[in-house]
């Protein structure tokens, strides 16, 4: 357990520091704009690069380990979206609670802890899942406000605008641009090398500090009545279903498997909030779920990676047929 708590509690840690430090100090939020672009268009681009490029080429094309997890989320997003139709009968509201349920910080978080619980063999999977998955929330939650907004769609400029929004991120570019760097074995001359060093060694605890800094900033004033729903679904069951999910598509090895099952179990991303943010609906709540999640998640990502690490989680549930 202590080397479980060695693991997990730095990360946490990095979040809770900037918690702190945001509840400490009078700043504004303005004043996170230039480490946000930091984080986002410099830091977190440069370690997808060097961990994609430096990935083998044939492990980059798992069809079948994307579609079973990117399925996954899919589920997880309609179940959320089922409690939010439930809990306010809108669909814009639903929409970003949908998104709380499903869209886990695989950004943030995901990428330094996959790999120092799990090794260098996280790193293709961990890629993968961080591209389909932010691919799936920026083409579903377009549509569904555009859907929910009671004016008439506009299909080809909401086309347009999801295309963008996918071909245009950091993050997204960041991993093409990797891909061809490990087709054609491309080797950055020694001061580019040294830099992308830099910024892939800065990314995780930038990122993790400004994470706590943020909630911080938002107070905590209502508990939505299906926020535990919520919590719940991606916690604990949206990390079930990636399990099952791949134990029923095949062996795709320890690694592969833990690392999907533990980037699903992350709790809410920060952009829960930048979604909520933009649309002007569900903006308090998104927060709330995004420091609660945070916080729950400090037991159960850390239960999980003691399954893990004691291999008391099996990496395939057998199927009885």
């Amino acid at each position: 357990m202590g080397d479980v708590l060695s693991l997990a509690m730095p990360f946490f840690g990095l979040i809770f520091l900037g918690f702190f430090c945001g509840k400490l100090m009078d700043y504004p939020e303005d004043g996170l704009r230039w480490m946000n672009f930091f984080i986002i268009y410099v830091s977190l681009p440069a370690m997808m690069f060097k961990l994609v490029s430096a990935a083998p080429v044939e492990q980059l094309t798992n069809w079948p380990f994307v579609v079973g997890t990117t399925l996954s989320t899919l589920l997880a997003f309609v179940l959320a979206f089922g409690v939010g139709l439930l809990s306010t009968r809108d669909i814009r509201m639903a929409t970003v609670q949908s998104v709380a349920g499903a869209y886990a910080n695989i950004g943030y978080m995901g990428p330094g802890l996959t790999l120092a619980a799990l090794g260098p063999s996280a790193i293709v999977p961990t890629a993968l899942i961080f591209v389909f998955d932010n691919t799936l929330h920026f083409t579903l939650v377009p549509f569904l406000m555009a859907l929910g907004s009671g004016e008439r769609m506009r299909i080809g400029e909401t086309v347009w605008f999801v295309i963008k929004r996918v071909i245009t991120h950091p993050f997204n570019i960041a991993t093409a641009l990797g891909l061809m760097a490990a087709t054609t074995h491309f080797v950055a001359p020694a001061p580019v090398e040294t830099i992308l060093q830099f910024l892939k060694n800065a990314a995780a605890p930038c990122a993790l500090f400004t994470l706590g800094v943020t909630v911080a900033l938002r107070p905590l004033k209502t508990v939505p009545v299906e926020l535990p729903a919520l919590i719940g679904i991606k916690l604990v069951l949206h990390p079930l279903i990636v399990w099952l999910m791949l134990s029923w598509l095949g062996d795709f090895g320890w690694e592969w498997t833990m690392t999907a099952v533990l980037m699903a179990a992350l709790p809410p991303a920060l952009n829960v909030f930048v979604i909520a943010n933009q649309y002007k609906v569900y903006v308090e709540q998104a927060s709330t779920a995004i420091l609660v999640g945070t916080v729950l998640s400090v037991g159960t990502v850390t239960g999980l990676l003691w399954l893990m690490g004691n291999h008391v989680l099996p990496q395939r549930f057998v199927w009885p047929w």
